[in-house]
């Protein structure tokens, strides 16, 4: 194929590249460099019959005069990356310098809102992860030995957690495993602990949380396995029976084999999903015991009076270089794995 005509053929897809991926990701960049401008504040005398007093109130004409100057806001260059709500270079430093061991400093580290998103998103997406590649195999090998009767029914079943809404599917989960839930109070009765609830223990409310990303994600690893399965080559499978493989053999030397490029797949997509982890814990409640880095970004852009986009960019900047740093392994192993056939 020509140059000039392979150009041609990914121009459109490029074009599209560029305003829906790049631009987005370049705006967000530069509008992490700005903050928000400081409250201009004036002073107000109010009289009632028991005498005057001055108080100070939001000067509307002022601010709106810095917006129009800087719409952007204040720029702040990389100063938001480096306070206490992100990188925290500065209590970091204190930390290390004043924790009396490494294990006091560690626990210190994780109070800070940064660094306790990412413990909860690295472990969620590491657990999380190869749960959903292992579930998602075992259901599709299962699948595909049922008779064909019954093979459309089973596969509909298999499927509808990812039909359902993660949002809504959370709050089903969050409402079973509740204190007044029948989860929650079956709970409660086996482990003999009344006060037990999903708000009180963070212990419980990971578990949960992970056990929900399994049971939301598992159905695109089945899926994705069982197209897989279809095309493993029957030849090889007999060859295997007759020289007296076992079935657990046959999976193993075959089946996995032919499988291991859709399980890179899967590992990516699930790798970039898990770590961009939201919706279980605003379904959950669950930010006093397991925030995210995508819930910091939700955070910054709903919970206080003015959104503070500048700290949000600075969020969104950091889980794209979390996810790129995550991604790298898998991918430096797939272009290997590509030059290696190729030559």
């Amino acid at each position: 194929m020509r140059h000039r005509t392979f150009f041609a053929f990914i121009l459109p897809s490029l074009v599209v590249m560029l305003l829906f991926i790049a631009l987005p990701i370049l705006s967000v960049a530069y509008q992490s460099l700005f903050i928000e401008h400081e409250q201009a504040m004036t002073a107000v005398e109010t009289c009632d019959p028991f005498g005057c007093k001055t108080e100070l109130r939001v000067d509307a004409a002022a601010m709106e005069a810095l917006r129009e100057a800087e719409p952007m806001g204040k720029f702040n260059g990389l100063g938001t990356y480096a306070n206490s709500s992100h990188l925290a270079f500065d209590e970091l430093a204190a930390i290390w310098r004043d924790s009396p061991s490494l294990g006091v400093a560690f626990t210190r580290m994780l109070n800070l809102p940064l660094y306790k998103a990412l413990s909860f998103t690295l472990a969620y997406t590491f657990i999380v992860t190869p749960l959903v590649i292992i579930t998602g195999f075992f259901i599709a090998l299962g699948v595909n030995a049922i008779p064909g009767l019954i093979k459309g029914p089973v596969i509909f079943f298999s499927l509808l957690p990812m039909i359902v809404t993660p949002l809504i599917g959370s709050l089903v989960l969050f409402w079973m495993i509740d204190s007044n839930g029948i989860l929650g109070a079956s709970l409660q009765r086996l482990l003999g602990d009344p006060s037990l609830t999903l708000k009180a223990s963070p212990t419980l409310t990971w578990t949960v949380l992970m056990v929900y990303g399994v049971w939301h994600s598992a159905p695109f690893s089945f899926i994705v396995y069982y197209a897989g399965l279809q095309s493993v080559p029957k030849d090889t499978l007999e060859s295997a029976m007759i020289d007296g493989a076992s079935r657990w053999e046959r999976v193993r030397y075959v089946i996995i084999p032919h499988l291991l490029p859709l399980t890179t797949f899967i590992a990516l997509m699930q790798l970039m999903d898990n770590f961009r982890v939201l919706e279980p814990i605003v379904g959950f409640s669950a930010a006093a015991n397991a925030t995210s880095l995508s819930y910091l970004i939700y955070n910054d852009l709903r919970g206080a009076e003015t959104p503070l986009f500048g700290s949000a960019g600075a969020t969104s900047m950091l889980t794209i270089c979390g996810v790129i740093i995550l991604l790298s392994p898998v991918l430096l192993r797939t272009w290997r794995d590509f030059n290696r056939k190729t030559h």
